[in-house]
């Protein structure tokens, strides 16, 4: 797989703005990526060094409207922490 098919986008939300200060950031990738290869895609495409991983599966919710109802689709949430001495992510800078 390449790195642009790894991380899918990144997770914009209220909690995920509290550990940008910490060089904590929190992707959605794919669900076929594991931690390794979620590394070295953020290392690739960023430009930063990763000194840890941690993911998380998420289940599709149940929607319903009206009488019909289906599940939003699954997804895989990685949580990437920068070592110290690396740069910020460019990308997130300007939300913090």
């Amino acid at each position: 797989m390449k790195a642009y098919d790894i991380i899918i986008k990144p997770v914009l939300s209220e909690k995920s703005y509290a550990d940008i200060s910490n060089k904590k950031y929190t992707f959605i990738v794919s669900k076929k990526a594991n931690k390794i290869e979620i590394k070295q895609a953020v290392e690739e495409i960023f430009g930063v060094k990763v000194a840890s991983v941690n993911t998380t599966n998420a289940s599709g919710k149940l929607k319903r409207q009206g009488k019909t109802q289906g599940y939003t689709a699954d997804f895989k949430k990685a949580f990437v922490q920068l070592k110290a001495d690396s740069k910020a992510i460019e990308f997130f800078e300007s939300l913090s």
